[in-house]
């Protein structure tokens, strides 16, 4: 293959850019502006050893799942990769990607992996989680492609492979109290000469807005990130933010149907790093909660600034209730729940083992490394009057060895809670995967079975793997649609303990 070569591919799928992949005698070529089922005409742009990049000359068959698209920012921001590609196309495509992996990454033979769970409203406006950078200077690409100055303050999200701002107006896979506040915010930063923070020379003060919605209760949290202690005349901020909120409309369909929305918390994070992390260590309160509540599945969760909580409020039940179909709950068992934010999934489990064996139900133990999740997680057993579970401040594969007695502490002080052995084990690590003194100490801890809940199918299947070569069996996998329009999908798996 040579720069410039002309060849005619059919594309069979898709990057997580959103770029089409098309194969050429096994060669393969990103192709930008293809979905699956395009038949091109490419000229090569760029050959590297195993692969290349292409453009297209001509179309010569559109796929049948082409849509035109619903954004008008498509093409600039770099959020929806995949949406114009039918929302049904979109499901078998991640279907495909998720057992590809599995067989290619996991060594897996032909794995049983059944249809992604779909959302049954219209995949929009399902975010509960709007992170947002902002920017007053730089260049940006206008529609067109044209590239300009700017000096107005923008409050959107990234362009693809770049970190300039796309001052998005709207965005459908937001909540409209997340779009009514960064109007809200970029009204206050014109109006009061508020500057961005610019990496560069590590002066501005505005980094990120992040607006998190609870749409069971209607409560709203809006995380101001600042390089800096205060922002100058916040409150006139925050009333700005609470009018905009309490207009914001209610709807009689969707997700969001019959929500009230009410601006709940406003907290400062401080991040003084030139870092690419959003989030500081430091948050202040300064209007309001420090948590908001949310109510799901029969159950209530208050949520903190810094917490990990799923993003689809609506896939987030379908998720667990598929978890806690593979853990196979009778009661009585001591029950892992590894990565496990503010607890939700194990308090479902507890929830199910206390109504089937009252008298026993067994117990379930959390471990998770952000302090503010695990108050969250101890708070929400007692809201909703679980009194089997609890939850350790750490890293999972820190504490748990500790735990097992497997590692001895540094500061020689014992483990608040010892386990001996576990019945079932439930991952759910972030998009890295799982430390491997992690899988050794749940290996050790001997549970029947092992719940594997991953948002990344390339670490999934390096970690089945692994645990395949300890005695656990890959038995059956279910991707869940948590993101639609994007890259990303969530999967659950079962492994059970080979006898």
């Amino acid at each position: 293959m040579e720069k410039g070569q002309i060849l005619e591919l059919t594309i069979e799928d898709m990057s997580s850019e959103g770029n089409g992949i098309g194969k050429a005698d096994g060669f393969a070529v990103f192709v930008n502006n293809t979905v699956v089922g395009d038949r091109v005409k490419v000229e090569l742009t760029k050959v590297k050893k195993n692969y290349g990049f292409g453009r297209v000359v001509e179309m010569i068959e559109e796929s049948p799942d082409r849509i035109e698209g619903f954004c008008e920012y498509a093409g600039l921001c770099g959020g929806c990769p995949y949406g114009k590609l039918d929302y049904d196309a979109q499901l078998l495509l991640k279907h495909k990607q998720v057992k590809d992996k599995l067989q290619r990454l996991g060594g897996l033979n032909d794995p049983v992996v059944y249809p992604v769970i779909a959302m049954e409203n219209e995949p929009f406006r399902y975010r509960n989680k709007a992170s947002m950078p902002v920017s007053t200077g730089g260049l940006i690409t206008r529609k067109g492609g044209v590239m300009e100055p700017v000096h107005e303050p923008r409050v959107g999200f990234y362009q693809a492979r770049s970190h300039e701002v796309v001052d998005c107006a709207d965005c459908v896979l937001q909540s409209e109290p997340a779009l009514a506040a960064a109007k809200a915010l970029r009204q206050f930063m014109e109006e009061d000469h508020i500057t961005s923070y610019d990496p560069r020379w590590e002066k501005g003060l505005m980094r990120h807005m992040i607006v998190r919605t609870a749409a069971g209760t209607g409560e709203v949290m809006v995380i101001l990130v600042i390089n800096g202690k205060a922002i100058p005349n916040a409150q006139k901020l925050v009333e700005m933010l609470d009018e905009a909120i309490y207009n914001v409309p209610v709807y009689e369909d969707g997700p969001l149907a019959g929500v009230e929305f009410n601006l709940e918390s406003v907290v400062l994070n401080i991040n003084k790093k030139n870092t690419s992390e959003i989030l500081g260590e430091e948050c202040i309160t300064i209007a309001g909660k420090p948590t908001i509540l949310e109510e799901v599945g029969g159950m209530s969760f208050e949520i903190s600034p810094l917490s990990f909580y799923q993003v689809n409020r609506e896939q987030m039940v379908k998720l667990y209730d598929k978890a806690i179909e593979y853990a196979d709950l009778k009661g009585g068992e001591t029950v892992l729940d590894l990565y496990c934010g503010v607890g939700t999934i194990g308090l479902f489990c507890a929830k199910q083992m206390n109504e089937k064996n009252p008298d026993n139900p067994g117990q379930v133990i959390g471990i998770e490394s952000v302090k503010g999740a695990i108050l969250d997680a101890n708070r929400n057993a007692t809201i909703n009057g679980i009194v089997n579970a609890r939850y350790v401040c750490g890293k999972a594969e820190e504490e748990l060895p500790k735990m097992m007695g497997i590692v001895k502490p540094e500061d020689g002080k014992e483990p608040k809670v010892r386990v001996s052995q576990a019945d079932v084990a439930i991952l759910d690590p972030p998009r890295a995967g799982c430390d491997v003194r992690l899988l050794d100490a749940v290996v050790k801890a001997q549970p029947s079975r092992i719940v594997y809940v991953s948002c990344d199918p390339a670490t999934l299947a390096r970690d089945i793997k692994w645990l395949g070569e300890k005695g656990y069996e890959f038995k059956e996998a279910t991707p869940c649609d948590m993101f639609p329009h994007t890259a990303h999908v969530e999967t659950v798996v079962l492994l059970q303990r080979r006898k």
